[in-house]
């Protein structure tokens, strides 16, 4: 029997394993490194989550060409790192082109989207209290 915890998210949700659980926990006190904790895959989006507590979430994402987050509101702000590549973020009618080792707030309550252009890996951190 596969037992899963669903954590939600605003507007989404995301179903980890219970070896996927495990994997989060075994993370902590490790040294990473953010670029390999996510592949790259054809057509797609993958993610990875890093940290999920009640006070935030960290997760890394890989973007294919071609591929985005449609525009959404979070009730919170969320910080957004480039670790590979160039991305396009919409936030509230305006685009910002943030390439690697750059950094954007998202603010709370804002309508914004992502577009890969080309494809990049980036890390998202949502602090909820």
């Amino acid at each position: 029997m596969d037992f899963y915890l669903i954590l939600a998210r605003p507007g989404s949700k995301t179903i980890l394993k219970e070896d996927q659980m495990a994997e989060v926990k075994n993370l902590i006190g490790e040294v990473l490194n953010i670029k390999d904790m996510v592949s790259y895959q054809a057509g797609s989006i993958v993610s990875r989550t890093v940290i999920d507590k009640s006070a935030g979430t960290v997760t890394v994402f890989a973007f294919d060409s071609g591929q985005g987050l449609s525009e959404h509101i979070a009730p919170f702000d969320a910080l957004v790192q480039i670790i590979d590549g160039t991305a396009d973020i919409r936030i509230a009618g305006s685009v910002h082109t943030v390439k690697e080792g750059e950094m954007i707030i998202m603010p709370a309550n804002k309508p914004h989207s992502l577009k890969a252009n080309s494809r990049f890996k980036m890390m998202l951190i949502m602090i909820r209290k």
